[in-house]
This record gives C-alpha cells, structure tokens and sequence, in this order.
C-alpha cells in the first residue's frame, strides 16, 4: 500500500503555511519540519509582525523542530520549505545538520545557492516540488503589494 506522506503532501502542508504569512502581510514562505511521517515543527515568515530580520519560516521551524526533539540537531529529519532557503537560512541549516531539505520555487535573487552556500555534506536537497504553486503564491502577494502602494 501506497503511504499517503510523501513530498507533495508535505509540501502542501508547507504551502498552508505560507498562505498564514500572507494573510498577515509577511512574504508568503512556509516549512514544515518532518520525522517519520509526523510533522514536529511548523513555521512561516514572522519578519514584519516581530520587527526581526531573522525571523525568517526556516529559522522559527528549526528552533521549534530542535526544541521538540530536545537537542539542536535535526538529523533523520526533512524541512519542506516554500521558497529556496536564503544564505542565512542555508547557514542554519548546515549548522543543524539536517537530512534533507525540499523546496518549491527556487529563487533566483537571493538562494543560497546563487551564493555558492553549501549545506551540511550530508543534507540531501531536492527542488521543484509544488514550484508553481509555491512560485504563484508569491508572485500574487508580490502584485498585490504593489497595487496597494
């Protein structure tokens, strides 16, 4: 029998996660952070509404995903995130020694890897999944927000 949790699944659960961060005006990046097919952190972009540049959906999913485990490294684990993590992100996360990240839409701007950032040696990375839904979901915050100024 075919398991129900897979990359796409997550990656929805991810993209509800950024529909959150939209409704409250942050760019709409969402995570969540996976072991054994359960969901142990959730997270999404708090930039504005904490007035924190840091505060960006990997950072709160990886400090809430360290707490439930009840150590700081998320091995075994897999982060689906929305949006291609920024180098800061991409730091933290190599620094966490995660298993495997998955992303949606890649960002071409700002990417870790237009940076030349590596992640852990060991962190499995996979793009693409969800990447239109992930991708129109920002171009749509992004159009509105310049509609409004």
């Amino acid at each position: 029998m075919l398991s129900p949790f897979n990359d796409e699944y997550f990656m929805k659960k991810a993209l509800e996660e950024a529909e959150l961060a939209f409704e409250k005006g942050e760019i709409p990046v969402g995570v969540v952070v996976v072991i054994n097919d359960r969901i142990i952190a959730r997270g999404h972009n708090l930039t504005e509404t904490l007035n924190d540049v840091t505060a960006h959906a990997e950072m709160q999913a990886i400090t809430a995903a360290a707490n439930f485990l009840g150590g700081k490294y998320l091995q075994k684990c897999t982060m689906y995130i929305t949006l291609e993590p920024c180098q800061m992100c991409a730091g933290a996360l190599y620094w966490s020694q995660i298993s495997k990240i998955v992303f949606g839409a890649e960002d071409s701007q700002r990417g870790y890897r237009k940076f030349g950032v590596q992640l852990h040696p060991k962190t499995e990375v996979k793009s693409g999944v969800l990447e239109e839904e992930a991708s129109s979901l920002l171009k749509r915050f992004f159009i509105e927000k310049r509609n409004l100024n």
